[in-house]
């Protein structure tokens, strides 16, 4: 008997655990960490994947005779003359044209140190030339706007593909798109992992960017719906956008650390393996076989567009977004040209940002909807523009940590208020439908980093990497006085009767009682069940 019992006793607690709120939390914090990790993930990895396969490669293959006169060096009998080699050395990392520095030893500094020292220490003991800069400034010049283009691949496609999103979530609900991104992603990981050409790397990327759509989209939009309080939604977008942070925060220093000492198909590979955990998690929790359509009819997309308000939300997304988005590709090759930075430096130039944007996050999810969300986006997107100043101002790694660190946190002031204000605007002023209005922010984050890149390595080939930042800069400082618009927008004349005479008793909550217990993880056919086999 025991065993037949058991099912009918497991199926309710399962039940009551998949509608739990924190368990979907949980499950919208993971696709955006996975997601924000391999979008970050490639940052420091294209660069100089790009350099090694293409311009050292056509190096090799144009001039094969190059390495040839490198045995000269043994047969020069006196020891100063080896020494006056390697001290005059001052060729690219690489070494391909080493054989360039004899002619400039004259044997003038080394004759007078003495013989009985090691032959073999002496000039290796202050090898600066290890650390010179990569040959080839034209071709990382024109790198500048081919990495920036890749990278804007993602953010174009995932622009394009939004608003279907959007309209899709209100017909089926959010459990099936979610699990459609996690698909997608699986597969642009993997090929991510084996694409060994530009272009191959183009279509993964670009195949991201579906992918991202339907995580994003439906992830934020079954948040805003689950936890219909507006402070407790707050603190939720929060967390959800901690696992963004966090997977930013990840992305650059394991994608570096894993290139360099590994190899450039393991971080994908890795990927992989945990977007399969993400998956079966999915499976478990959402149940994605379900359609639950949104119990009220959404806004149209083209109403949404016309609020004025929806739009300064969404223009504070993508203006603040902009910056980092630029530097993401522009940064590591300024880096590489200026500081001659090895390659794992490349990834951890993005340390400081990830980390304060991980702590901002979840820090302003709660200080936001004290202190007003309008004002902690306006001093965030003022804070955004002095960072990005200050960036050029930097001479090494540890003079980017200041204003890397500023600009992450000032970015997840603006994230973690703009996200609730979105889900609060359509409280106030439409229907409670989310899908749409979250397909509206993911369009602005999205073209943030879609004018971004593109745009970015176009103005570094023209005017140079420090006038780009002080553009940038200069429009996020420009743009922080429109948020005074969200100060107090006024709500729509027929929410006003709704909340004047339904909700006297519970001002901070715009979604009835009857649409939040119909949320999408409601469990009626399984508690069916188990009343049956009782």
């Amino acid at each position: 008997m025991s065993p037949a019992v058991s099912p009918g006793r497991s199926q309710p607690w399962l039940a009551a655990g998949r509608a739990s709120p924190r368990l979907v939390l949980g499950v919208v914090f993971v696709a955006l960490l996975l997601d924000n990790i391999l979008l970050t993930v490639l940052v420091p990895i294209l660069p100089t994947f790009l350099y090694t396969t293409e311009y050292e490669g056509a190096k090799i293959s144009a001039s094969p005779t190059l390495p040839e006169p490198t045995p000269a060096a043994p047969r020069a009998p006196p020891f100063s003359s080896v020494l006056s080699y390697f001290d005059n050395a001052t060729v690219p990392v690489r070494g391909f044209s080493s054989a360039a520095g004899p002619p400039n030893g004259t044997g003038s500094g080394p004759p007078g140190h003495p013989p009985s020292s090691p032959p073999g220490q002496p000039p290796r003991a202050p090898p600066a030339p290890a650390r010179s800069c990569l040959e080839g400034g034209e071709f990382l010049a024109q790198e500048n706007t081919r990495v920036g283009l890749l990278f804007a691949s993602k953010a174009l496609v995932q622009l394009l593909v939004n608003p279907w999103v959007g309209l899709l979530t209100n017909r089926i609900g959010y459990h099936i798109p979610m699990f459609l991104g996690f698909t997608i992603m699986f597969l642009s990981t993997v090929m991510f992992a084996f694409s060994g050409t530009y272009t191959l790397l183009l279509i993964a990327r670009a195949l991201q960017g579906v992918g991202s759509s339907f995580s994003s989209v439906a992830g934020l939009g079954l948040l805003a719906s689950v936890y219909p309080d507006d402070s407790e939604r707050g603190s939720a977008m929060g967390i959800a956008l901690g696992g963004l942070a966090l997977g930013v925060l990840i992305g650059a220093p394991f994608g570096s650390l894993m290139y360099e000492f590994v190899g450039k198909a393991s971080p994908f590979l890795v990927l992989a393996f945990l977007a399969l955990l993400d998956g079966a998690l999915q499976l478990c929790i959402l149940q994605p076989s379900r359609i639950s359509p949104e119990s009220t009819k959404a806004t149209p997309l083209s109403t949404l567009l016309r609020d004025p308000y929806i739009l300064v939300a969404a223009g504070a997304l993508c203006f603040s977004n902009m910056g980092v988005a630029m530097l993401e590709p522009t940064l590591p090759i300024w880096m590489l040209q200026t500081m001659c930075s090895p390659q794992w430096q490349l990834g951890m130039a993005f340390l400081p940002a990830s980390i304060s944007y991980l702590i901002g996050t979840n820090l302003f999810g709660i200080l936001a909807n004290r202190m007003g969300r309008w004002l902690c986006s306006m001093i965030g997107m003022a804070v955004v523009g002095i960072s990005l100043l200050c960036v050029p101002l930097a001479t090494n790694i540890y003079g980017l940590i200041g204003p890397n660190a500023g600009l992450g946190f000032a970015i997840g002031m603006v994230d973690s208020s703009m996200m609730p204000i979105m889900a609060h605007l359509v409280d106030l002023r439409h229907t409670s439908a989310y899908g749409t209005v979250y397909a509206i922010a993911d369009v602005a984050f999205c073209m943030g980093f879609a004018v971004g890149p593109s745009t970015g390595g176009a103005i570094v080939r023209a005017l140079g990497f420090p006038w780009l930042m002080v553009i940038v800069g200069a429009l996020n400082v420009a743009y922080a006085p429109f948020c005074w618009l969200l100060r107090s927008p006024p709500a729509a004349e027929e929410k006003m009767a709704i909340l004047g005479q339904e909700f006297a008793m519970k001002p901070k909550s715009y979604t009835p009682k009857e649409a939040q217990r119909e949320f999408p993880l409601r469990e009626e056919s399984d508690d069916g069940e188990a009343e049956n086999l009782e």
